[in-house]
């Protein structure tokens, strides 16, 4: 099976922001906008920032391997070297992490690097890779 692109619209509260954010620091190429949203091609994904001026982060929390993970939040699952390359981009851009570039579950099925981070509206971010794609929904550790 061939994965196709998901697509995903969520609130901003300041279109130059997102533009900036989406497109300098992550990467993103740049589709089809308007005055009130703009298309961003992110890792092959179709992302649209929608201006929402009212627009404000939802603050709940889980606890995920000894993290507070932001609920709800989105991101892609990448290489390992495109993974390493967007935490140096996030890094030397300034953009604090939620929660630092690491690898959870060591050891466990689901080993994964993973890093947590906000746009300039407070949308969170997860980004996460595998040294074995095969894990993306292990249950048990394979042989």
């Amino acid at each position: 099976m061939t994965l196709r692109p998901f697509h995903l619209a969520f609130p901003v509260h300041d279109l130059a922001a997102a533009r900036d954010f989406y497109g300098s620091i992550l990467g993103c190429t740049e589709g089809r906008s308007s005055d009130h949203w703009i298309d961003f091609d992110l890792f092959g994904h179709q992302i649209v920032a929608h201006l929402d001026p009212a627009a404000k982060p939802v603050a709940v929390e889980n606890a995920v391997d000894g993290h507070q993970v932001p609920v709800p939040h989105f991101g892609v699952v990448l290489t390992m070297a495109d993974w390493e390359a967007l935490a140096a981009r996030v890094e030397a851009a300034g953009v604090a992490f939620g929660i630092d570039p690491h690898v959870r579950f060591k050891g466990q099925p689901g080993e994964q690097a993973t890093m947590f981070f906000r746009d300039p509206s407070g949308n969170a971010l997860e980004f996460k890779a595998f040294a074995d794609d095969a894990m993306l929904f292990a249950t048990e550790m394979t042989a």
